[in-house]
């Protein structure tokens, strides 16, 4: 799961519509109400949730989700962790589309990495990230889904990100 979902849901994307921000805290619920997260088991996923949001002092839904598997990253009813193997700096041995890596935003390459270490290759949940539109295609072909939480607002940020390109189709 890309961090800004849980930013999203917390409030912190000041340009995500009301219709985002309420997708991303009933996804966020849902997993709560009992799927599993896969992470990384060297911590990087976690930490940089941690690095966003403060567990401490935040009350909205995305630092209850961190709280939430914070309690539970022992728990493999509630989170599942996979190694990957870092290979350079941000760069991962599991990232499914070798050709694609180095366009990802180095702390982006951790997801498909983890998500294509697991054996189920898990979807990556999306929220606001409008160059992942770019990228699910390949992804796809490789068995890696991303799942766009917020696809109007996705789009609008991709044109205004990218003004002279049309908005990629979305899965």
């Amino acid at each position: 799961m890309d961090t800004n979902v849980l930013l999203v849901a917390e409030g912190k994307h000041e340009d995500a519509s009301e219709e985002c921000v309420l997708s991303c805290v009933a996804r966020l619920q849902k997993i709560m109400q009992g799927e599993i997260v896969v992470l990384d088991d060297g911590y990087r996923m976690l930490g940089e949730y941690q690095h966003k949001l403060d567990a401490r002092r935040g009350k909205g839904v995305g630092t209850v989700f961190l709280k939430w598997l914070l309690q539970r990253q022992s728990n493999a009813n509630h989170v599942v962790q996979v190694a990957i193997t870092e290979h350079a700096n941000d760069c991962y041995k599991e990232f499914p589309v070798a050709r694609l890596e180095p366009e990802f935003d180095p702390s982006d390459r951790k997801f498909p990495a983890v998500s294509n270490a697991h054996p189920s290759k898990p979807p990556i949940l999306q929220a606001a990230d409008c160059k992942w539109l770019r990228w699910w295609p390949e992804l796809r072909a490789a068995g890696i889904s991303v799942h766009f939480l917020c696809p109007d607002d996705v789009c609008r940020f991709y044109e205004k990100k990218f003004p002279q390109e049309p908005v990629p189709v979305l899965p």
